[in-house]
C-alpha cells in the first residue's frame, strides 16, 4: 500500500495492515491478507456463501473522535503498565518510534519548505487508541505532504480466528472474538518542482491477542513497510543515493534485505494496465515475522530513521532548478499514474472506498494536481523516455 496503502487520520486504508503481494509467513497474515482487513473496521457479521465457503463480511465504521491535545501514549492502560515496568514491551517502544519518526520527518519537510506549516489532527477511537494526522498544503516546495501515526485496538471475529488456526482447529471449536493491535507510521511527499521526487514510506507492527475462551493459544505478531521513490526525471545519482541509504540500512541486519525487498517493492508498485511500475523502486516487506522480534523491531527503526537522510538531499539539490511548461506536463502525467495505481491497485485505497471510509483520510496520499493526454508517447531517446523505461524496465541501481 502503499501507495501501498497510508496508515493515516481514521480510518486508516491507504496502506493496509493486512495485505501482501506474496507468500505470508504466519496463518493469520495468509488470512487477513486474504480477506484484506483493515484495523479501524469492525466486523459485525460474516455469513456463509455457497460451497466455496465464500465469506460476505458485513463492516461497521468506527468513527474517530477528535481530541484537543496529543497524549503521552495511544496505548491502553495496560499497556502503559506493562510498558512501564518492562522495557521489553515492543507496543509501547514502537509507538515511541513512530512519533519520534513523525517530528523529525515533519521538522525536515518544513525546514525544506522554509515556510509553510504542518496542520495536526489528533483523534482517538472509542475502541481504544487514535492517531495523529499532519498535512501540509500548497508550501514554497510542497505541493502535498502528509506524515501520519495510528495506534489502534480491534476485534478479530471468531471464524476469522479458526480459520488461521487451520488444521489446528477441532471442527467444535467455538472461541470468541480475537482481540489485535496495529501501529504504524505513513507518509507521502509531493514536491512542486518536476525535479523532486515524490517518496512515499510506512512501517507497521500488528499483533493478535489469544481469545478470552482460549487461553494459551498463540499470539501472532509481524511487521511491514517500507520506503520508495517516484521522480519525474532521473537523476541517476539522485537514485543511487537513495537505494544506496535503503541498502545500508538493510545490510546492517541482513545482507539478503536488500536484494530480496527491492524486489518486492518493484513487484508491489506494479501498474498492470499499464505495463509499468509507479516509480524507481526502494524497499518493501509484510507479514515479516521470520526473525528475532527484538532484531524486526530495531531493522524497522532503522529504516524510518533512513527516511530523512536518504530523501531530504535530494529535495535540497532539485527544489529550485528551474523547469519549463513542458517538464511540468510531464510530472503531471507522472502523477496521473500515481493516482491510477492508488485507485485502481492498492488494496487498502480500494477496500476504504468499498466500504464507505472517510474519504480524506482514504485520499489523503494523492496529489493536489495530476494529468492525463490522450494516448501520450515520449520521444524515443527524450529523457521523459528514460524515466517510463526504467519504470517499464526496473534497473538495478547500486
Amino acid at each position: 500500500m502503499p501507495s501501498c496503502a497510508t496508515i493515516v487520520s481514521p480510518p486508516s486504508y491507504a496502506i493496509p495492515f493486512f495485505t501482501s503481494t506474496s507468500s505470508t509467513s504466519s496463518p493469520t497474515a495468509k488470512l487477513l491478507s486474504k480477506r484484506r482487513w483493515n484495523p479501524l473496521i469492525q466486523t459485525k457479521t460474516m455469513t456463509s456463501l455457497g460451497s466455496k465457503g465464500a465469506v460476505r463480511a458485513g463492516v461497521s465504521i468506527e468513527k474517530e473522535t477528535p481530541e484537543a491535545e496529543r497524549p503521552e501514549t495511544f496505548l491502553r492502560g495496560g499497556d502503559t503498565a506493562e510498558a512501564l515496568s518492562s522495557s521489553s514491551s515492543v507496543r509501547a517502544r514502537f509507538e515511541k518510534m513512530i512519533r519520534e519518526a513523525q517530528d523529525s520527518v515533519c521538522d525536515a519537510i518544513e525546514a525544506a519548505d522554509g515556510g509553510a506549516k504542518f496542520k495536526e489532527d489528533v483523534w482517538s477511537r472509542p475502541g481504544g487508541g487514535g492517531g495523529i494526522s499532519r498535512v501540509l498544503q500548497d508550501g514554497a516546495v510542497w505541493e502535498k505532504a502528509g506524515v501520519n501515526v495510528s495506534v489502534v485496538y480491534g476485534v478479530m471475529p471468531p471464524d476469522a480466528y479458526r480459520a488461521a488456526k487451520g488444521a489446528a482447529a477441532s471442527p467444535d471449536e467455538k472461541p470468541g472474538p480475537v482481540p489485535f493491535f496495529a501501529a504504524g507510521i505513513s507518509s507521502v511527499l509531493h514536491p512542486k518542482n518536476p525535479f523532486a521526487p515524490t517518496m512515499h514510506f510506512n512501517y507497521r507492527y500488528f499483533e493478535t491477542d489469544a481469545p478470552k475462551d482460549a487461553p494459551g493459544a498463540p499470539k501472532q505478531w509481524w511487521f511491514g513497510g517500507g520506503t520508495d521513490l517516484t521522480p519525474a526525471y532521473i537523476f541517476e545519482e539522485d537514485v543511487k543515493h537513495f537505494h544506496s541509504i535503503q541498502k545500508q540500512a538493510c545490510d546492517k541486519f541482513d545482507p539478503t534485505f536488500y536484494p530480496r525487498f527491492k524486489k518486492w517493492c518493484d513487484d508491489y508498485f506494479y501498474i498492470k494496465h499499464r505495463g509499468e511500475r509507479r516509480g524507481l523502486g526502494g524497499i518493501f516487506f509484510d507479514d515479516l515475522n521470520d526473525y528475532d522480534q527484538e532484531m524486526l523491531l530495531s531493522f524497522a527503526t532503522e529504516c524510518a530513521n533512513s527516511v530523512v537522510p536518504s530523501y531530504i538531499p535530494i529535495i535540497e539539490k532539485r527544489k529550485d532548478t528551474p523547469f519549463t511548461d513542458h517538464q511540468k506536463a510531464w510530472q503531471q502525467l507522472r502523477r496521473g499514474r500515481y493516482v491510477e495505481f492508488n485507485l485502481v491497485y492498492d488494496r487498502g485505497t480500494t477496500f476504504g472506498l468499498k466500504t464507505g471510509g472517510r474519504i480524506e483520510s482514504i485520499l489523503v496520499s494523492l496529489p493536489l494536481t495530476s494529468r492525463w493526454e490522450y494516448d501520450h508517447k515520449p520521444e524515443e531517446g527524450s529523457e521523459e523516455w528514460k524515466l517510463l523505461d526504467a519504470c517499464i524496465n526496473p534497473k538495478e541501481w547500486i
